[in-house]
């Protein structure tokens, strides 16, 4: 929870400070705070970016490690913010900061809970087209990846992929791509 959460939910700043000394609580980030027994799972970070850049949408790699399309372990979250955003300043979790334009930010977000709190996440046809518009920054076998992937488990139809590309204009680089993993049968 972020302090002013805890504030807001009754606990005065003595109360925090005294559960931070006897170890209940722990700090994880500035502002942010977790129960020290606290479960945490594989997608933890993704929490705690989403607490402190509530306006990001986890992208790219994140995303299609957390839609289970890709064998890559980010050593960062990947974090997608408008182009005009405050640069966040995040000490941890390790974060990668993208710029997308508007139109690009506000399609394909799908809300998921993570250790309880609400994540923003591109889906899967819009994060797969996005790796291919970033593929200099996450690199063309983590794309190609993600595209076989995502067509060969069902999760996506290759409409939807073809929709996302046309939208944000990708659909000439993608379309051979597409064309060969679908005639491969992914």
């Amino acid at each position: 929870m972020r302090g002013t959460e805890l504030t807001d939910a009754g606990i005065h700043r003595e109360t925090l400070s005294r559960m931070l000394k006897d170890r209940t609580l722990t700090r994880v980030a500035r502002g942010l705070y977790q129960l020290a027994d606290a479960e945490v799972t594989a997608a933890h970070d993704l929490a705690e970016v989403a607490k402190l850049v509530p306006s990001g949408v986890v992208c790219l790699v994140s995303a299609l490690q957390f839609h289970d399309l890709t064998v890559q372990l980010p050593s960062r979250v990947w974090l997608a913010i408008g182009p005009k955003a405050r640069r966040p300043k995040i000490e941890y979790p390790p974060t990668r900061i993208v710029r997308f334009a508007p139109r690009a930010l506000s399609l394909g977000v799908q809300i998921h809970a993570v250790d309880g709190v609400s994540v923003p996440i591109f889906d899967p046809a819009k994060t797969v087209v996005d790796c291919f518009r970033f593929r200099q920054h996450v690199g063309l076998d983590v794309a190609l990846e993600g595209l076989r992937n995502v067509v060969r488990s069902g999760k996506v139809k290759p409409a939807q992929i073809v929709d996302y590309a046309r939208e944000l204009r990708i659909w000439s680089v993608l379309r051979p791509y597409l064309e060969a993993v679908v005639a491969d049968g992914a």
